[in-house]
């Protein structure tokens, strides 16, 4: 395993591989400077820089746009914007709908909403940036986010402008897709990503590679392991270990809880309800088990998996656990970086770019 590191000079980052070590990151040709823009099918610019969150996206959007009512939202796990609203009386949270989008609106692209219906009859949301290849690169986010996550749109900016096409979606129960938010709930994801796939190859279009971050590298490693039509997978900090971290979020007793009383409400400072985690969701995530999934991908399939060194959420020894178990494997921790990668999003999408392009 070749090891090197540098701190911040122009792309900094530390590189674990195995095989011989990777010539230096490729040049990034983003259209200068980066600037907000709207989706072509929206008419409103975009909000005042001073009424975005730190997430880069609007604190409230306006009524009538994603999947509930807008109330004062907060950043969910993965650092997507959540808005609360109300379904069948049951105070819920689901990813907001984005209405402008932060990536820069590059030259002979386009972008096309599109819905697909997933094999469950639930409609998923997606737009589509046409940049000239055929072949398509499908974006997956994380837990409690949405297509309009900062890490998934600061990579659609990065392969568009690479005139690579991409589709970034809403897996069900999230953003403006159909269907209830639950916690766990991966197998079902990666069959929202196996519907999007298939979707494509009716179209006459291929996909030539998978990117989830957090939760969503999961989904993409889990895809791969079942199915073998997929030349390329990028899992962005994903976690390894599926029962670390459940005792930080709900309290050591968990399990004694959601025994007693079936369910767990998560609130947030507040006291209003996030998401309920049932004994189902709950034992969905521990029955997942990433080593037997890591074990089952095919070796032909070539798989990156990139992590912040400084990784607030799932700790950065998770992503040497992917490289342990999979056979074709590329790692790349990323010095100083985070679980969203606030300052990074430059080096990143040059791992990203290198490794599609490769």
């Amino acid at each position: 395993m070749a090891v090197s590191t540098s701190t911040t000079s122009p792309l900094p980052l530390l590189l674990l591989h195995r095989g011989a070590a990777n010539p230096s990151p490729a040049s990034l040709s983003f259209q200068s400077p980066l600037r907000a823009t709207t989706l072509r099918s929206r008419a409103a610019a975009a909000p005042p820089a001073e009424t975005l969150s730190d997430d880069g996206i609007p604190d409230a959007p306006p009524e009538g746009e994603g999947t509930g009512i807008p109330l004062p939202s907060s950043i969910g796990d993965d650092g997507g914007q959540l808005m609360y609203g109300t379904v069948e009386k049951e105070i819920v949270t689901r990813p907001c709908a984005q209405l402008s989008s932060s990536f820069s609106d590059s030259l002979g692209e386009s972008q096309e909403k599109i819905v697909i219906r997933n094999r469950y009859g639930e409609k998923l949301v997606g737009v589509l940036h046409e940049a000239g290849s055929k072949d398509i690169v499908v974006l997956c986010h994380g837990f409690r986010s949405s297509k309009e996550g900062r890490t998934i749109l600061s990579l659609a900016n990065a392969l568009t402008s690479e005139k690579i096409s991409i589709f970034r979606f809403d897996f069900s129960g999230n953003g403006e897709s159909e269907g209830t938010f639950e916690y766990g709930n991966y197998y079902k994801e990666v069959d929202d990503l196996h519907d999007v796939i298939l979707h494509f190859k009716k179209h006459k279009r291929d996909t030539h590679a998978i990117a989830g971050h957090s939760k969503g590298g999961n989904v993409v490693i889990l895809y791969a392991s079942m199915y073998h039509d997929i030349s390329k997978v990028i899992n962005l900090s994903g976690r390894f270990n599926l029962e670390r971290g459940i005792g930080d979020r709900f309290g050591n007793d968990y399990m004694e809880r959601i025994n007693q009383h079936g369910f767990i409400d998560v609130e947030d400072k507040t006291g209003c309800i996030i998401y309920r985690v049932t004994k189902e969701s709950l034992m969905d995530r521990l029955k997942t088990h990433m080593q037997s999934a890591c074990t089952s991908v095919d070796p032909n399939c070539r798989v990156l998996t990139v992590h912040g060194a400084n990784d607030d959420v799932v700790p950065s020894e998770d992503a040497l656990e992917f490289d342990k178990y999979i056979s074709n494997h590329e790692l790349h921790v990323i010095e100083g970086a985070d679980h969203r990668y606030a300052a990074h999003q430059l080096e990143l999408a040059s791992i990203v770019l290198k490794f599609i392009k490769s």
